[in-house]
């Protein structure tokens, strides 16, 4: 039973879109004894939890930072055992997905993953195509600055005007309402170049707990705290 279930029981009160930014894999596992490595496949477990949650919750967008442009700086063995873990996630929870009735979507570049990497994220993106329960969006290789260039070029090619409109159907996101709540974990208090245009009006949630321990019930309480607020957008209520 989820602590918070009755105080977000309402469909009103549940964000249409949550994005997260999951935080301190590598924290927990080596307060845990733990190499790196296995902080990233106990946060791949706490993936599956939330999703389970937001499907039981009907969240219709779920946008999860799973590996920014930045993180290719990061020491080799590492980028290899991500890549590892996000072949082997893509290829056992892809059909499952799709039996759900969840969406997969890609955000963020191409061009830097290996052929094998493509190949199944193609894969996973067409099987579950059909979805319309919940859209999960991977953002991979995905930076904030670099989807706005992204969308700026795209306008140029096309000769028309830099609307707000003509920027967001250029954007990696095209389509997708902007996140309702924004979730970041392992307390860091800064949005690390996600979502930078998206998020303009987004209510942000920060949780002292590294991104293996979130779960359904951590779900619901950053959702509870969400429907406690008032959203003005920038109007007065």
């Amino acid at each position: 039973m989820y602590v918070m279930q009755k105080m977000i029981s309402s469909p009103n009160r549940v964000p249409q879109h949550i994005a997260i930014i999951m935080d301190g894999n590598g924290r927990w596992a080596e307060a845990s004894g733990m190499t790196r490595s296995e902080g990233h496949i106990a946060g791949a477990r706490s993936v599956k939890k939330v999703v389970e949650r937001c499907v039981e919750l009907g969240v219709e967008y779920l946008t999860l930072y799973s590996f920014s442009t930045e993180n290719w700086s990061r020491p080799e063995a590492e980028i290899h055992a991500l890549m590892q873990l996000l072949l082997g996630q893509l290829a056992s929870e892809a059909p499952a997905l799709a039996e759900q009735g969840i969406c997969l979507k890609h955000y963020g570049r191409r061009d830097r993953f290996s052929g094998e990497v493509i190949s199944a994220l193609d894969t996973a993106v067409a099987l579950t195509a059909a979805g319309k329960k919940l859209t999960i969006g991977l953002a991979l290789d995905y930076s904030g600055r670099s989807e706005i260039e992204h969308a700026v070029r795209r306008l140029v090619e096309d000769g028309v005007d830099a609307t707000q409109e003509n920027i967001e159907s250029r954007l990696y996101t095209a389509g997708v309402p902007d996140p309702d709540l924004l979730i970041r974990t392992a307390g860091e208090i800064r949005v690390s170049n996600f979502l930078l245009w998206q998020i303009a009006y987004s209510e942000f949630y920060i949780t002292e707990q590294c991104w293996p321990d979130f779960d359904g019930n951590s779900l619901d309480c950053a959702i509870a705290e969400y429907t406690s607020r008032v959203r003005k957008f920038g109007t007065v209520k």
